[in-house]
């Protein structure tokens, strides 16, 4: 069956198109691997900009809806030294700009926002090749195919749709993640709770640090980051907290019990998150009848920005096609030399803020950072 529109991953930045689109009048079908809307956990907190996130949202008639999500106190923030000393703390007075809300919410408000069917479950796609003629064929794990006119890739860092345009892939960044959670914190960790306070919290040596957000229900998130080479984390048995937290931990030794109980006390077995990225200033050729948005066409360093650049392209994109009708090819071509643009621009600023949290200088240097925003 030839769909007008095919969009590959129903993460933010594939709900947000389909949702613009069908505010003006065109249809789309997301195809989304996991078998349903809470297949898997859709991670934590996400900070929504005004200047791009909020943007999106406002074109896909959901910022009422939007405002709704947030969680209050989430833009507080804290920068505390290794032995738990308070370098910055800044609260929540409601004026940031970027307001926190529980990412599965967010993704949850875009899913119901859709007319019943756009979204096809189950859908992982195996190959897609281009016909020759603009239309493209995308063949999925389950031996069913979709043919065509305009296919996005929204499906993220390892996109099967990237290859149509480029032969870039994402590179190790040099560090990665171990992530963890406390529940019910005020009650079982009053001093973990005390320290992360009521939003965004860092805690920073060069080459290494604990960032942790406080989410509704007394539940702290924690990211714990390493400048280790993938060799270092290969050689650490992830499957059970018992062998996986010993090794971590100790590269915080001497730590403030309260924040290495971030990582200690953590629920379950942590989760190992590699940090991978495309090359900075990534441009293709225009290819007939095939774009991208979000992390398949631009992953970086995480910086706050991902979530938002994704939905800043799913809408910018349908408002593209909006507007193009007649000439869908300029549509993607006007939405891709903006795209490039914005996205070198934010991996440089997320280069710059990888060197700002792991360098010589902090945590001063991320001190620095907040003091001269605020």
């Amino acid at each position: 069956m030839l769909f007008p529109i095919a969009i590959i991953g129903a993460g933010l930045g594939g709900l947000v198109l389909a949702r613009v689109l069908h505010v003006h009048g065109i249809p789309s079908v997301v195809y989304e691997a996991d078998a349903s809307p809470d297949a898997r956990p859709q991670g934590g907190m996400l900070d929504i900009h005004d200047f791009n996130g909020q943007v999106a949202l406002k074109a896909a008639g959901l910022y009422d809806a939007f405002l709704g999500l947030v969680h209050p106190g989430g833009e507080a923030t804290r920068v505390l030294a290794h032995d738990g000393t308070v370098l910055y703390d800044k609260a929540d007075d409601g004026n940031g700009g970027r307001p926190e809300v529980p990412r599965g919410a967010l993704r949850q408000m875009l899913l119901d926002a859709l007319p019943a069917g756009t979204i096809a479950w189950g859908k992982k796609v195996a190959s897609v090749v281009g016909n020759g003629d603009g239309t493209h064929a995308v063949t999925f794990a389950d031996g069913d195919t979709a043919t065509t006119s305009l296919l996005v890739g929204a499906d993220g860092a390892w996109s099967r749709v990237r290859p149509l345009l480029t032969d870039a892939a994402p590179a190790y960044a040099g560090f990665s993640f171990v992530e963890t959670w406390l529940r019910d914190v005020d009650a079982l960790y009053p001093a973990s709770a005390e320290a992360v306070g009521g939003g965004s919290f860092f805690a920073l040596q060069p080459g290494k640090g604990i960032f942790a957000h406080r989410e509704p229900d007394a539940v702290i998130h924690t990211y714990v980051a390493l400048c280790r080479p993938e060799s270092w984390f290969d050689a650490i048995d992830f499957r059970s907290a018992d062998s996986a937290v010993p090794p971590i931990a100790a590269e915080f030794d001497g730590w403030a019990p309260a924040l290495r109980a971030l990582l200690t006390e953590g629920d379950g077995a942590p989760v190992l998150r590699r940090i991978h990225a495309l090359p900075t200033g990534l441009r293709w050729l225009r290819v007939p009848g095939v774009t991208l948005i979000g992390d398949a066409a631009h992953l970086m360093p995480p910086s706050g920005e991902g979530a938002n650049l994704a939905m800043e392209d799913g809408a910018e994109l349908a408002l593209a096609i909006a507007a193009n009708r007649d000439d869908i090819e300029a549509a993607l071509a006007n939405y891709e030399d903006a795209m490039f643009a914005r996205a070198e621009k934010s991996a440089n600023e997320a280069a710059e803020l990888t060197g700002i949290l792991f360098g010589a200088g902090v945590p001063g240097s991320l001190v620095h950072m907040f003091s001269a925003h605020a």
